[in-house]
C-alpha cells in the first residue's frame, strides 16, 4: 500500500489506456462525432484521466446524477456530493444517441478521449442550482456559471483516456494521485495534511497551515488550484510564483507544493466535502477546512451564500465515511503587539486584533493600495505588485453600451483622440460596425450572431488590456449576461469601465438616418433592439451618461473624470 489510506471506493483509477488501444482508438475517431470541450470540461477530464475523481469512470451517467443531487451519494451508494457531468449543445445532442461513442477533443482538435455514451438528457439548471449550490440566485458564481453556460443536455458514459491534457509551465508540479502517493513514499511521509487553497498563501494561512501540521503531526500537501476560479481572482502564473516565494518559509522537507488542475464549483459545503474526496484520492491521511470553505462572496445585500462554518459542519459529519480525517481550523486573526496570528478563540479579551479578507486584499490591489506588512510576506508582495501595477500604467476596457443612434460611437471617437492625444498608453477603438467589417463579416444580425459579435469584441478587448493597452468599444451589446461575461473575461487582467449611454429610444428614433427604427416598426427587420428585442439595461454602470442635451464632448468628458478619479489616468 503506498498510501495510509485506500483511494476513495476502494482503488484508484486510471482511464489512461495502453498505447495498442489508443492507436485503435485514434482510427476509430475519422469516424466519430466530435466534442470539443471547455476549459472546466477538460480539468474534469483529466482528474477522471489520472484518478483523482475515483471511483468515477467517466462522465457521470443520468441515474448517479440525479442521485448525486437528491443525496449526495452515486448509485452504488458511495458518497459523492458534486456532479461531473459533460454539457453538450442542443445541435450536438442532436447528432448524439446512447449506444453511440463520442472523440472529445481540446479548443485545439486534439483528442484526449472517447466517450462511451450511455445517457444524453436536457439540463434543468433551476433544479441542479438548488440541489447543488442551495440557491438560484445569479449572483452566486456558480449558479451563474452554470446558468451562462451553452450546455443545455449532459453525456454520460464512460471514458477511455487517449492522452491527459499537456501543462507546458510549471511541468514538474504537476503530478498525478499515484505519483503524488510514490512521492510521498519516498520521502517517509505517513501522516500529510492537504490543504487546498485557490489564492496566495499569506501569512494568516501559513500560520493555519503550520498550526493543523502540528495538530495532527504530520507534512504538508500545498494543493492549489491551477486556474483562475471567480472574476477578479489573481492570474494562475502570479499565484503559482507565490506559492513557491511562500513555499520558502516552511522547515525543510516538511511541505510539497503541487498543482491540481480541479474546476472549482464553489459550492460551499458540499465542496468541502468533494475536496477531502479528492484530496484521499492523492494520498492525504487528514485534510484542512476552514470557515468559508469554497464559498463564493457574499450577494449584493451582503449577505453570505452559506453559514460561516457551514463547510466545516459538513466536512465533519462523514469523518467516519470519508476515510479521511477533516481537520477544522477556526479564524485566525492578527495581534498587532505581539506580531503573530492566533485564532480567535485564543486572542484574550481587550486585545487588538486585525484582519483583511483576500476580498479586501484584492480590493487594494485593484486601487494600487499599500498592503500591510503583517498581511503578506515580503516576497510575495512583491511577487502580485509586479503582475498588477498602479492603474494609471494597467490595461483598461472602456466599454460603452446602449441603444442604436445613442451617440456611442461618437462619444467613444473622442475619447479615442483624447488618449492618442495624451499618448500614455497605447489605445484602440472598437466600434461595433468598425468590428463588423474587418472580424466579423460573415455574420448576420440574428441574436445569436450579434451577441456572438460582441464576445469577439470583448475577446479582442481582454487581450488588449492584459498588454496593457486602452481598449475603446462601443457596440450596442443588448444583454446583461454578455456583458457580464466580458466584464469577467477583461477583469482577470485590468479594469473594465461600463458606460451606459441611456439616451432614450424616441431620441435615437429621432436621430436615425438610416431608417432602421421606421424598418423595424414595419416588420422589415426582425430582433431590432428597442423595437422587436429587448435592451436589458445596465444596472449598476461605472459611467451614465444621456447624450439627449449633452454634447459630445461633454460625455466624453464625463468619462475622462471618472478615469481620472479612478485612477486609471494621470
Amino acid at each position: 500500500m503506498i498510501s495510509s489510506y485506500a483511494a476513495h471506493g476502494g482503488e484508484l483509477v486510471n482511464l489512461i489506456v495502453s498505447d495498442d488501444r489508443a492507436s485503435a482508438l485514434k482510427a476509430l475517431s475519422r469516424n466519430l462525432q466530435s466534442i470539443t470541450l471547455s476549459r472546466s470540461a477538460v480539468f474534469d477530464l483529466e482528474l477522471l484521466l489520472n484518478g483523482a475523481f475515483s471511483p468515477l469512470k467517466g462522465f457521470m451517467n443520468r441515474s448517479d446524477y440525479e442521485s448525486v443531487l437528491d443525496r449526495m451519494r452515486l448509485q452504488d451508494n458511495t458518497l459523492w456530493p458534486i456532479p461531473v457531468c459533460l454539457g453538450i449543445s442542443a445541435s450536438e445532442a442532436q447528432q448524439l444517441e446512447s449506444g453511440q461513442s463520442a472523440a472529445l477533443r481540446d479548443n485545439e482538435g486534439f483528442m484526449l478521449a472517447v466517450l462511451h455514451i450511455q445517457d444524453i438528457w436536457p439540463i434543468e439548471k433551476e433544479k441542479e442550482a438548488e440541489a447543488v449550490y442551495g440557491t438560484r440566485n445569479p449572483e452566486h458564481t456558480g449558479v451563474c456559471s452554470l446558468f451562462d453556460s451553452p450546455g443545455k443536455y449532459y453525456a454520460g458514459g464512460t471514458v477511455e483516456g487517449i492522452q491527459p491534457p499537456l501543462h507546458a509551465a510549471f511541468k514538474s508540479m504537476w503530478h498525478s494521485p499515484l505519483e503524488m502517493r510514490h512521492l510521498f513514499k519516498r520521502l517517509g511521509w505517513r501522516r500529510i495534511v492537504g490543504f487546498h487553497t485557490r489564492n496566495p498563501l499569506h501569512r494568516v494561512q501559513y500560520e493555519l497551515t503550520l498550526r493543523a501540521m502540528a495538530q495532527v503531526k504530520a507534512n504538508l500537501l500545498l494543493h492549489p488550484v491551477a486556474g483562475n476560479v471567480t472574476p477578479g481572482d489573481i492570474d494562475a502564473y502570479t499565484r503559482i510564483h507565490c506559492y513557491l516565494s511562500a513555499g520558502k518559509n516552511y522547515p525543510a522537507n516538511m511541505m510539497q507544493l503541487s498543482l491540481i488542475p480541479l474546476a472549482m464549483r464553489m459550492a460551499g459545503p458540499r465542496e468541502a466535502l468533494w475536496h477531502a474526496v479528492i484530496r484521499k484520492n492523492y494520498g492525504c491521511t487528514h485534510f484542512i477546512v476552514g470557515p468559508n470553505h469554497a464559498s463564493p462572496a457574499p450577494n449584493a445585500d451582503g449577505k453570505p451564500f452559506y453559514a460561516r462554518d457551514a463547510a466545516m459542519n459538513l466536512a465533519v459529519s462523514f469523518n467516519d465515511e470519508l476515510g479521511i480525517e477533516i481537520v477544522a481550523v477556526e479564524e485566525m486573526v492578527y495581534v498587532a503587539d505581539e506580531d503573530v496570528f492566533l485564532p480567535v478563540s485564543e486572542v484574550p479579551k481587550g486585545v487588538q486584533t486585525r484582519l483583511m479578507s483576500n476580498d479586501e486584499f484584492h480590493i487594494k490591489l485593484r486601487n494600487s493600495r499599500k498592503i500591510p506588512d503583517w498581511f503578506s510576506f515580503p516576497d510575495v508582495v512583491d511577487t502580485i505588485q509586479q503582475a498588477y501595477p498602479p492603474r494609471h500604467k494597467q490595461g483598461v476596457t472602456i466599454f460603452f453600451t446602449g441603444l442604436s443612434g445613442a451617440g456611442k460611437s461618437t462619444v467613444a471617437r473622442i475619447l479615442y483622440a483624447r488618449f492618442i492625444e495624451m499618448r500614455s498608453r497605447p489605445v484602440t477603438l472598437l466600434d461595433g460596425d468598425i468590428v463588423r467589417q474587418n472580424l466579423s463579416s460573415e455574420l448576420g444580425f440574428s441574436k445569436e450572431h450579434r451577441d456572438l459579435n460582441v464576445k469577439r469584441i470583448g475577446y479582442v478587448a481582454s487581450e488588449i488590456t492584459k498588454n496593457r493597452g486602452i481598449a475603446i468599444c462601443a457596440p450596442i451589446a443588448p444583454y446583461a449576461s454578455t456583458r457580464r461575461h466580458i466584464r469577467q473575461l477583461i477583469e482577470k487582467y485590468g479594469g473594465f469601465i461600463e458606460v451606459h449611454v441611456g439616451t432614450p429610444v424616441e431620441v435615437c428614433e429621432n436621430r436615425d438616418r438610416k431608417g432602421l427604427y421606421a424598418k423595424a416598426r414595419a416588420g422589415l427587420i426582425k430582433e431590432f433592439t428597442g423595437v422587436n428585442d429587448p435592451y436589458e439595461i445596465p444596472e449598476n454602470p461605472e459611467v451614465y451618461i444621456d447624450t439627449t442635451d449633452m454634447t459630445p464632448d461633454e460625455a466624453a468628458q464625463e468619462v475622462l473624470l471618472y478615469l481620472e478619479r479612478a485612477g486609471y489616468t494621470r
